[in-house]
């Protein structure tokens, strides 16, 4: 894969029954011509052999940290850093609290306390392992220090169960990957609310030219993910949305050859490679991210943004004063990105909006496309039980001035696809 010849990926196996995938996830690295180094855990080991690491990717699995050999020349700092990225797959319970409290008892653990470089987690647990208040805990400490996710995605457990919990397949890991190294773009861009760092007019155009298809030459904007609104230095109002959605009407719009300014949230999901990435937090930080992408020839509007953001945000940590009485949070409403857009000097000649709702679907959806402005609305019910927030399907209704469209359920790949084959045509028949 152009742009990739010559990155290195440390791959840290941990101990689950996901770990069996890890063989292929290291063949797809070789095959798009990234280096891997691995190093497998006591746990990891019961489920995959060195020697099979080792034989895919053509170079010595390490799993002891006491080898006096590489050590005396301080083997664990040089394997630390002599990757481009830290992959951490399956990352389990056990792997992320070590992580998050800075423990170096092992190869694995004092390989990841001593990098400097990215890392990214595949995490794979029990659904109740991912759901416990521990492990929320040090998914946001993790976070917070930069950790990149790529899932967990919902579905069947190795142990009966069904939910959130299962790693995500080789595939979308490696696309997370690619997305971390560059993918042959130019690096995600860090949008801050007190300043915003864009590209330079002048940056270097992308090394992977679009393909080639309809919407070569279209410009199009994607929001993604949620928001988070700060209450303090450590909480955040938010919602469930995963991002899974966004991202791949991302990757379905890039694959009809349209160049991509993707604005996500912190989101679940990683962003396609082969887009412009620009990651913010809060509603306001998207706003001026979207404002910043345009002009634009279409926009998808596929964030969920929170509707309400504390005024009176604490710059320290909120703690109990023993009387018993919650802190008063005064709050107000966020800015409209969809309404703005669909009003904007600049708006693009398409506009886009998602309407997520629990009750009165499509009469909520019809009512909020008159009342943005837009020219489409996507709806999908995202009540209890639908599993649409979070999960891999979505059953979309495609509103717009002219009628009502319902879709089966299907993938949210899918989903995307279609999508971006009625945008492709939509663009093409105002153009004539």
């Amino acid at each position: 894969m152009t742009g990739m010849q010559g990155k290195r990926v440390l791959l840290i196996v941990g101990g689950g029954i996901a770990a069996f995938k890890l063989p292929e996830l290291v063949r797809l690295l070789r095959k798009a011509g990234i280096g891997v180094t691995t190093v497998l855990t006591e746990g990891g080991a019961q489920f995959v052999t060195p020697l099979t690491l080792s034989a895919l990717s053509g170079e010595l699995c390490h799993s002891a940290l006491w080898d006096l050999t590489r050590e005396a020349e301080m083997g664990h700092i040089q394997l630390s850093r002599s990757a481009d990225l830290v992959v951490v797959a399956p990352a389990t319970a056990d792997l992320m609290a070590k992580m998050a409290a800075g423990l170096a008892g092992d190869l694995a653990s004092t390989l990841l306390l001593a990098t400097d470089k990215p890392v990214l987690i595949a995490p794979a647990m029990n659904v109740r392992m991912w759901e416990h208040a521990a492990t929320r805990r040090n998914r946001q400490l993790l976070q917070g220090d930069g950790v990149l996710f790529v899932g967990p995605d919902e579905g069947d457990m190795a142990c009966g169960e069904w939910g959130e919990g299962r790693m995500a397949e080789p595939q979308a890991i490696l696309d997370a990957i690619l997305a971390a190294l560059g993918g042959g773009v130019e690096p995600p861009l860090r949008l801050t609310s007190d300043r915003l760092r864009l590209a330079p007019e002048d940056a270097a155009p992308p090394a992977i030219a679009p393909p080639d298809g309809p919407l070569r030459g279209r410009h199009v904007v994607v929001t993604s993910g949620p928001t988070h609104e700060p209450i303090d230095p450590v909480r955040y109002i938010a919602n469930r949305s995963s991002g899974a959605q966004g991202a791949a009407i991302a990757a379905a719009l890039r694959d009809l050859g349209a160049q991509v300014s993707f604005v996500t949230g912190p989101a679940a999901v990683p962003p396609p490679p082969g887009v412009q990435v620009l990651r913010v937090e809060t509603a306001a930080e998207m706003r001026a991210a979207v404002e910043a992408a345009l002009p634009a020839d279409a926009a998808v509007m596929a964030a969920a943004v929170a509707d309400w953001r504390v005024v009176n945000a604490s710059g320290q940590k909120m703690k109990k004063d023993g009387s018993g009485r919650p802190p008063s949070l005064e709050m107000v409403e966020n800015p409209d990105i969809l309404a703005w857009v669909s009003r904007a000097e600049q708006r693009p000649s398409l506009v886009i909006g998602f309407a997520a709702e629990t009750d009165n679907v499509v009469a909520n959806a019809v009512a909020k496309r008159q009342r943005k402005g837009c020219d489409w609305i996507v709806a999908n019910d995202v009540s209890p039980g639908s599993g649409v927030m979070g999960g891999t399907d979505n059953t979309a209704i495609l509103v717009t001035a002219e009628n009502v469209e319902h879709w089966p359920r299907l993938p949210k790949a899918e989903v995307a696809r279609r999508l971006a084959e009625r945008i492709a045509a939509r663009l093409a028949e105002a153009a004539e």
